[in-house]
């Protein structure tokens, strides 16, 4: 058992360096494209792209964790809504969510009167 749980932490730190190295050489390679075109910058190399892609991750994305039962909580509060519902409003709010968002946000077709 403990052998597995190794190997499956292992797994993952090789996948998660694989990535990095991924998406810094991507993010490299964007930047000695267009950055010194278009604004006269100086070409990066793999590890300053590397520590751009962790600055952008802090300044922006930050380090925080998921919540575990985010969505189970919103799925509770949504049925005990549901269940104390009427039948009316129950067939009305089934009505408007037939009708509410079609493609990119957009009424798919309005319903009939």
């Amino acid at each position: 058992m403990r052998g597995r749980r190794m190997f499956r932490g292992v797994k993952f730190v090789v996948f998660a360096l694989l990535i990095a190295a991924a998406l810094s050489f991507v993010v490299m390679s964007l930047w000695n494209w267009l950055m010194p075109a278009l604004f006269a910058l100086h070409r990066i190399s793999f590890w300053q792209a590397l520590g751009l892609l962790l600055l952008s991750k802090i300044l922006f994305g930050g380090f925080r964790g998921r919540k575990c039962g985010g969505s189970l909580q919103w799925k509770g509060r949504m049925m005990q809504r549901w269940a104390e519902m009427t039948p009316e409003e129950r067939q009305k709010m089934q009505e408007g969510m037939k009708f509410s968002c079609g493609i990119f946000g957009t009424r798919a077709a309005e319903p009939k009167a």
